[in-house]
């Protein structure tokens, strides 16, 4: 396999994709774009075209990926079926880590190509003979969160070129080549099939077991277990949440636990929210001797504005279990959790307690 000046591009028809196969050009790579058919908003195509229309001038050999199917599979399902059993599902964290780049090798391989690059703004050393992803310069963008279950197989293939650029000076380097649309693209907000809304997303896709009209009222309760009012259904809240819950009481109150089996969610102070520890299955880790054993780990459950220092553990169930320094709020089942030391991504995992 040709492992030097060729590279498969995922180009979603955005600006960082964009933008991503003009730097390689200028890198001097051969690059062929692919762009994944996934999941169409509205059965919207035009990034189909936007994409195509731009690898041909750019001069791409440029071809697309019907992965709907295993999308939906994979994906979206996951994403019903964890807000049924009342956890906080990380699709983005799933499709990036288990489908988006595992596709791209596999199509990289059928093509002879080794190089596989998109458009994240991460970056990536060669550090005491292991490949690290690293946050990118631009912190506001940085999508280092999302990728801590890469192996090294994956690391290894990857070209980063939007790790150094900021998001303002990749709309003005589109703009500067000519490329005025993909220069004031929107950018993506949430999760692609449900951008804005994933209750409106979940009663149109539910599954058995509820009424025909959606998910049925139940009751909000405190820690006692008292009624406090009536809800519109468990799947439609999650851990930590204050907005939205349709109440007027004398006093601020979170969602602190959700109990699908009685369609009950428990409510209560910020402060009966902290947490000390916290245990995590499916995980990854880069490298264990700097994990296990330091106090000075950073974890992160949010993509961004959150880091709190803990120390991690292997566990004889085969967990990873996390004593957190600082208590945490807001720790919800089906939450991803990545930790950092140095400035590396060390890995992460899901949250499971």
């Amino acid at each position: 396999m040709e492992q030097k000046k060729r590279v498969l591009l995922g180009m979603s028809g955005g600006t960082d994709s964009s933008v991503a196969a003009m730097l390689l050009q200028d890198a001097g790579y051969e690059v062929v774009g692919v762009t994944f058919r996934f999941f169409e908003l509205n059965d919207s195509t035009e990034y189909l075209e936007d994409a195509r229309i731009l690898a041909s001038r750019l001069g791409i050999r440029h071809i697309t990926y019907d992965a709907r199917k295993i999308f939906h599979e994979r994906i979206v399902t996951y994403f019903i079926d964890e807000y049924l059993a009342g956890h906080t599902p990380v699709p983005c964290t799933l499709c990036n880590n288990y489908l988006k780049w595992p596709l791209l090798a596999m199509l990289a391989d059928e093509m002879g190509i080794f190089y596989i690059s998109t458009g994240h703004y991460v970056r990536k050393i060669w550090m005491d003979e292991k490949y690290y992803i690293t946050p990118a310069a631009d912190s506001d963008k940085d999508q280092s969160f999302f990728l801590w279950g890469l192996k090294q197989d994956i690391l290894r293939r990857m070209l980063l070129p939007m790790g150094e650029m900021t998001k303002p000076q990749a709309r003005a380097f589109a703009a500067a080549r000519g490329f005025e649309k993909a220069a004031t693209k929107k950018d993506s907000i949430g999760v692609c099939f449900c951008p804005m809304d994933y209750r409106s997303f979940l009663k149109k896709n539910l599954q058995s077991g509820f009424t025909t009209t959606g998910i049925e009222r139940g009751k909000f309760v405190d820690e006692k277990g008292d009624f406090i009012a009536w809800h519109d259904g468990y799947p439609f809240y999650t851990i930590g949440q204050r907005r939205g819950l349709g109440i007027d009481l004398n006093r601020a109150v979170f969602v602190k636990e959700i109990w699908p089996a009685e369609n009950k969610i428990v409510l209560s102070s910020l402060q009966a929210l902290e947490k000390t520890e916290m245990w995590l299955k499916d995980w990854n880790i880069i490298d264990e001797p700097r994990l296990f054993g330091h106090d000075d780990i950073i974890v992160k459950i949010r993509y961004r504005k959150q880091a709190n220092h803990c120390e991690v553990r292997l566990t004889t169930e085969g967990l990873l279990h996390l004593r957190l320094l600082e208590p945490l709020t807001a720790v919800a089942p089906g939450q991803a959790a990545a930790f950092y030391k140095d400035g590396l991504l060390l890995g992460g995992g899901i949250i499971t307690m």
